[in-house]
């Protein structure tokens, strides 16, 4: 076997294995965690399909988008149980009111996550909301295309270098039946890092539910982790959670995540969804803690899909001052000074944990609690 791509450049958004007409490209995972296609040389015909298709090599221009919202669901419901503003239930399930199909990322019963589809509005929940790994599409693109051709409405979501994916492997055949929504990636964790670290808090309990923007501890601004076992449930900050902050620090990113060629509009998609951070600025009606999405419309469908749903919304100038303070809109991202080491000791560490906490060094703020604390721990009573 032998790669067909650079590591510092693939995405990994896996399209050209979709392609392949002899179906000799298959994805390996590295020593850090993340898949990358390889080829069987016995099997290739040279067609170059993989190569002409890949995205990586074929860059788009940069577009902004035509209209800007700051936005949430009426429902208080959807927006209790959604990531920020509750925007992607709203979709999927006028996907569905429509007669369509739904993909978007899903854990796992084992806790790794993947592509899966939705055709009901039972399905939908499992899509819902943050899942800070790298998604596997696992014939997502394939299902897409064979849909489109019997003439189902689909809506796609994932990150920006998935949506390039698949049109990808649409090549152009694509049709206003498709509607692709991508949330802004700050960037891709190790997948073969998070099932460890998932093995390692796990303990060998049963786990049932995994979520990375809990709100019950301190509403949408301040969320926590949450890890849903059968023996209870564990919540804290996630700027506690060893996993977030070097996600967060951009210690576990995949190597192109630090120069993607894939935000700015270039992935193609319709619609793009993240937290508005700055909502305080820009948006004050809506900082009230409860979570608060900024959606950009690309195109005519993105804008007329948006329109369609139930939600309190207002109109925004797309400035600097939308973009302050998400670091999503980054194109470059500077990579953390101990990321080559962190990723050279992973194979041979046995605790994830312990490496992470010897590599990420507290913050600021961290460190000035814990002399308080230890300060005042230390008076006589």
């Amino acid at each position: 076997m032998r790669p067909i791509s650079d590591k510092r450049t693939c995405c990994g958004c896996e399209a050209c294995a979709a392609i392949c007409p002899q179906q000799c490209i298959r994805m390996e995972e590295d020593a850090e965690g993340f898949r990358y296609p390889v080829t069987d040389p016995n099997r290739c015909i040279d067609c170059g399909l993989c190569e002409h298709i890949c995205p990586e090599r074929h860059p788009a221009a940069v577009r902004t988008p035509s209209e800007c919202y700051a936005a949430r669901a009426r429902n208080a419901e959807i927006c209790a149980a959604s990531s920020s503003g509750g925007i992607f239930p709203l979709l999927a399930a006028e996907t569905i009111r429509a007669g369509g199909v739904v993909f978007g990322a899903a854990f796992t019963p084992e806790g790794e996550v993947a592509h899966r589809k939705a055709a009901t509005l039972a399905e939908i929940h499992p899509l819902a909301k943050s899942k800070y790994v790298q998604s596997r599409p696992d014939g997502c693109y394939q299902e897409v295309a064979a849909l489109l051709r019997e003439g189902r409405r689909v809506l796609f979501t994932g990150t920006p270098c998935q949506i390039a994916g698949l049109y990808a492997f649409l090549r152009g055949k694509h049709s206003e039946l498709l509607l692709t929504a991508e949330c802004l990636c700050h960037g891709v964790p190790s997948p073969g890092l998070w099932r460890r670290y998932l093995r390692e808090i796990g303990g060998g309990r049963r786990i049932l539910r995994i979520d990375f923007r809990d709100k019950s501890l301190g509403g949408w601004r301040n969320y926590g982790f949450a890890l849903h076992t059968e023996s209870g449930t564990e919540r804290h900050p996630a700027r506690e959670n060893l996993y977030m902050r070097g996600f967060l620090r951009e210690l576990t990113l995949r190597p192109s995540c630090y120069a993607c060629p894939f935000k700015s509009g270039r992935s193609g998609s319709d619609l793009t969804l993240c937290d508005l951070w700055n909502v305080a600025e820009v948006a004050p009606q809506f900082d009230d803690n409860r979570g608060v999405s900024l959606v950009l419309a690309n195109t005519p469908a993105g804008a007329e899909w948006f329109r369609m749903l139930d939600t309190e919304h207002t109109a925004l100038p797309y400035d600097e001052r939308v973009r302050a303070r998400n670091g999503g809109f980054s194109e470059h991202i500077a990579e953390h000074p101990q990321r080559r080491a962190f990723f050279g000791s992973l194979a041979e560490t046995r605790s994830v944990i312990a490496l992470l906490r010897r590599m990420i060094r507290p913050t600021l703020r961290q460190r000035l609690y814990r002399k308080l604390q230890a300060m005042f721990a230390s008076q006589p009573s």
